[in-house]
């Protein structure tokens, strides 16, 4: 079997288009698919299909690329670190995460990754937009909720999870609720789903089950990050990720409410191509981040 047009396969796999493909890899349309078809007819089945608008993989070849990404990225990383035997991450690094979580918990790692080896360059795009981590040219992503694309590697993180939080001062004025039933009475911090254009649900552990409650307030925001300045700043209650508080709550800037009820979680993964699991200033990166606390 050619392991070039392997290679050839994988990348269009990846970018799901022979026009990306064939200027990634420095090639014309017509050499590509040339290729690819030598590769079908020595294999004796049909890897892609093909129209005029996208590329897709048939189930043979998903089988051979799920088969084969790994292997020939391996093989790339072999003969890197042969022809040059220094370990230290280098080069640049373009990663995706959630805009709180970015400044929160990713921005210290990265600082600290750069510090500790001076070749290494990182860019940070810090956005609650679900960014295409092929299209717009991404090392990795940090991605929360159920990976869905079949293509990618999910490396599982430690679990986010919410508290419900309000100042001292907003208490003192408005009183503390003691139940969910007592939130519609609040002024609730509420953020619009960029993707849905839905408010975001609160959720709690109603009768040992987590439950969606629909909450009001007169503040709503676009990102997560501006529930913290609103919390602190007294004008309603909050339900955010605990480590985005965390030194607020130390502080007393902040207090925990209805901790009794508290149940909404959620997974978080760093997401990347098979091609990239061997690179080694992803790996410092993985591994920094696993150790990381939040």
């Amino acid at each position: 079997m050619d392991l070039n047009a392997v290679r050839l396969l994988v990348r269009v796999a990846e970018t799901r288009s022979f026009t990306r493909a064939a200027s990634d890899l420095g090639l014309t349309q017509s050499g590509l698919s040339r290729a690819i078809s030598r590769l079908e007819n020595q294999l004796g089945v049909r890897l892609l299909q093909r129209n005029t608008r996208s590329v897709s993989l048939t189930p043979d070849g998903q089988m051979l690329y799920e088969r084969s990404a790994p292997l020939l990225a391996e093989l790339a990383e072999a003969e890197k670190l042969m022809l040059d035997r220094r370990c230290n991450p280098s080069g640049l690094l373009k990663i995706s995460t959630p805009s709180l979580f970015g400044r929160k918990v990713v921005m210290p790692v990265i600082g600290e990754l750069t510090l500790r080896y001076p070749e290494l360059r990182i860019e940070a795009v810090m956005t609650d937009r679900l960014v295409d981590i092929i299209d717009e040219g991404f090392d990795a992503l940090l991605r929360t909720g159920e990976i869905q694309d079949q293509r990618l590697i999910a490396r599982a993180l430690p679990p986010l999870r919410w508290v419900t939080v309000a100042a001292p001062a907003y208490l003192a004025r408005f009183g503390t609720p003691q139940s969910v039933d007592d939130l519609k009475d609040h002024h609730c911090l509420t953020v619009r789903n960029l993707r849905s254009g839905r408010m975001v649900d609160w959720q709690f552990m109603i009768e040992g089950k987590v439950q969606d409650v629909s909450v009001e307030g007169r503040l709503i925001f676009d990102i997560g990050d501006a529930l913290v300045d609103a919390a602190v700043g007294g004008f309603g209650i909050a339900q955010v990720m605990d480590f985005a508080v965390r030194d607020d709550l130390a502080a007393g800037r902040l207090v925990r409410i209805l901790e009794d009820v508290a149940g909404r979680s959620r997974a978080i993964s760093l997401v990347y191509p098979p091609s990239r699991q061997y690179s080694p200033k992803l790996m410092a990166f993985a591994e920094a981040l696993a150790t990381a606390r939040w």
